[in-house]
């Protein structure tokens, strides 16, 4: 039997740089169905979106389901599975993986149709690939609103669980303005990606300042969010610099869970942002902070847009005034610090080390 690569994208924009992450997550879902029909391993494309422009990009490409309304994961996956009666579904989220080669599209593939009763997933708790076997065994679990648990809820009702190596390429996506950026420092982004993020004239140097402690014995620096144990060991092995983790809520939105509660954000509660990150100033040289760890500690009501705005450092066009604040003084810190969601210590990390050590031997051959 043949695989079939299932792309869903869409649900992204709204507002303009909403609107800068769509249009970078279509041309990462256009760059991974390049690759996946150049690897040669694909019987057939099916993208699941909402992008009219997409749809048009795809004309002859792959086979469009349009997605319109309320949108349930695992009710459109079953769905396109019963539809096209798919023995080998290959799941692949439209801003997921777009540093996967079309090399390793084609070994995730070939395992795939190779196999009896299984799942393969970059992330078991997390999933943005979830390429099984049957694809009936899909009626046989609870459907999932979003892809997370997917694969393991998969691994529950009998399919052996594969996990894929913890890569940068299996584990880096793309969902913030800041995934942005480490994408553009990335030499292995695809042709559309980097056209596309060349366009937008994104600002790196925070980020290159930040990222080049990672290569210097004497730093120290502080990464605080849902850090993972395997991303902790990395970060501890690949790096020159002394690290500071802080590690917690992990799985806070895979599992649903209801009541966050954050070191970090009881501390923003009894100092305020301005002294927050004065004492952040004093722990490392720079610092990568997942900020939606904070937010829902706090009780947010955060909009997309204002934590986007706030992962730009844009605090003037921010409409909540304590996420406002808080960007304000991130701003004014006196070390650079990197704000973002799960990926940014999480895949995002991995990526940054390698472009760290990447920048280290572009040096060394000019000097």
């Amino acid at each position: 039997m043949g695989v079939t690569l299932i792309v869903f994208v869409g649900g992204m924009g709204g507002s303009p740089v909403e609107d800068m992450v769509a249009g970078a997550q279509m041309a990462i879902a256009l760059d991974t169905i390049e690759r996946a029909q150049e690897s040669g391993a694909f019987e057939q494309t099916i993208v699941v979106t909402d992008m009219a422009e997409l749809s048009g990009e795809l004309q002859g490409k792959a086979i469009v389901e349009r997605s319109w309304g309320p949108f349930h994961f695992g009710e459109k996956l079953r769905d396109v599975i019963r539809k096209y009666d798919i023995e080998n579904p290959f799941y692949v989220g439209g801003g997921a993986v777009p540093l996967l080669s079309s090399r390793e599209l084609r070994a995730i593939a070939q395992m795939l149709s190779s196999s009896e009763d299984i799942v393969i997933t970059n992330n078991l708790y997390s999933s943005d690939i979830i390429a099984f076997t049957p694809g009936g065994a899909i009626d046989a679990i609870k459907l999932p609103a979003t892809d997370n648990m997917m694969a393991q809820l998969l691994r529950r009702v009998g399919l052996e669980a594969q996990p894929l190596p913890r890569t940068a390429s299996n584990l880096f996506d793309v969902d913030t303005p800041t995934d942005l950026v480490i994408l553009s420092l990335q030499p292995g982004a695809g042709p559309r990606s980097r056209a596309y993020l060349d366009s937008l004239k994104l600002d790196s140097s925070r980020m290159r300042e930040a990222t080049s402690f990672l290569t210097d014995p004497m730093a120290q620096v502080v990464v605080a969010g849902r850090v993972g144990s395997y991303i902790w060991s990395r970060l501890e092995e690949d790096t020159a610099c002394r690290m500071r983790i802080i590690s917690e809520e992990r799985g806070m939105h895979a599992w649903g869970r209801g009541e966050v509660r954050s070191i970090l954000g009881f501390y923003l509660e009894e100092v305020g942002p301005g002294r927050f990150f004065q004492s952040i100033a004093q722990l490392g040289d720079a610092a990568f902070i997942d900020t939606r760890v904070i937010f829902d500690h706090l009780r947010l009501d955060a909009s997309r847009r204002d934590r986007f705005l706030s992962d730009m450092g844009r605090p003037e066009e921010i409409g909540d005034s304590l996420i406002r604040e808080f960007t304000e003084a991130q701003m004014e810190a006196r070390i650079p610090v990197i704000l973002g969601g799960h990926s940014l210590v999480a895949g995002g990390m991995l990526a940054l080390i390698d472009v760290s050590w990447l920048d280290v031997d572009k040096l060394g051959s000019v000097m």
